[in-house]
């Protein structure tokens, strides 16, 4: 099945249904948005769990692992059965469109899961779409906060969240990957499908760009109230987020502290390095704050201690066993 997958990988609000609806446009390809179908299998126990369940989820982790660990596999075989799931599912609903080569799954939370997703699927094709960390945060803030960027941080911290995520898959590299920028996706569309197309092994259709000439093959999440606006990829909104910033000091400070919380290898990862960061809103005349390098606030010395803990748990079994252990005894006591 996963030679028949591809996974269309961004942020909410990066434009993801926009190129969904381009690559679901060829008539190979059955797109059907945001199905959702991973993101509860990686939080099942084994790799993540869930904050609250209806069940003792804590116990219910543990018990998984034991059990995993005694099959004759270990964790090759909880992948099989949960690639049995997925790929029954995936397989029967691309059985209903007989015509087609290809399942797009474009579902955002998938970034959040990357290292499930691609142990999962590591023959499917993945697509990458990155787009502006502002413009991103700036559209997410505008789509469901009405331009209020405090609430919209407080509710989803989604720059935090999605750019070291994304930035990891990317400088990794374990699965096929095509990586493409927004900025570049609208401004030349022909001939970034094209080479989507070409890293999906199937004929080009140039057509497909026209993506609103046709109707989605299905109803579901996504934005469609956006995409459907247009019949083709447009620049209008490549730089909207330039003057909702500038027009207003407190944004231009608050989207300098969100860009401080950032690694500048992720950002350069993503393909907008610090250094030129700030370059649309210094063309539009705006004034450029002055970001300095990332501080070690709590976020970050977490996340530091994070990746320096689970580089010696692989190194060290022993250290992975007493930290698991640790996990187990603070899961119990902090239970509500």
């Amino acid at each position: 099945m996963q030679d028949r997958l591809v996974f269309v990988i961004g942020a909410p609000r990066s434009g993801s249904t926009l190129l969904a609806r381009m690559i679901g446009a060829h008539s190979l390809v059955f797109a059907r948005p945001e199905p959702h179908l991973l993101t509860p299998l990686a939080h099942l126990g084994y790799y993540a769990n869930v904050q609250k369940a209806p069940y003792d989820h804590i116990l219910s982790a543990e018990a998984l692992r034991e059990f995993v660990a005694d099959l004759p596999n270990g964790e090759h075989d909880y992948l099989d059965a949960c690639r049995a799931y997925a790929d029954t599912l995936y397989g029967r609903m691309l059985s209903t469109k007989p015509e087609k080569k290809l399942f797009l799954d474009k579902t955002p939370a998938y970034a959040l899961v990357l290292d499930f997703v691609s142990k999962l699927y590591p023959a499917a094709r993945y697509v990458v779409l990155t787009r502006h960390p502002l413009a991103v945060f700036a559209s997410y803030a505008e789509s469901f906060f009405h331009g209020d960027y405090e609430a919209a941080q407080d509710y989803n911290p989604i720059l935090r969240r999605y750019v070291p995520a994304i930035a990891k898959f990317l400088r990794e590299r374990r699965v096929p990957i095509h990586h493409v920028r927004y900025e570049e996706l609208v401004a030349s569309p022909e001939r970034h499908l094209e080479e989507i197309f070409r890293f999906l092994g199937i004929p080009h259709e140039p057509e497909a760009v026209e993506y609103g000439r046709q109707k989605p093959a299905a109803k579901g999440l996504g934005d469609p109230i956006t995409v459907d606006r247009e019949r083709r990829p447009t620049t209008a909104s490549v730089e909207k987020w330039v003057s909702e910033v500038a027009s207003d000091p407190r944004r231009l400070e608050f989207t300098k502290r969100l860009v401080e919380e950032l690694d500048p290898d992720d950002l350069a990862e993503w393909g907008y390095p610090l250094e030129r960061l700030w370059e649309p809103l210094e063309k539009a005349g705006g004034r450029v704050p002055t970001v300095s390098r990332p501080r070690w606030d709590r976020y970050r010395l977490q996340r530091f201690l994070i990746v320096k803990l689970r580089e010696r748990a692989r190194r060290h079994p022993s250290f992975a066993r007493l930290l698991h252990t640790v996990r187990l005894g603070a899961d119990v006591l902090l239970r509500e």
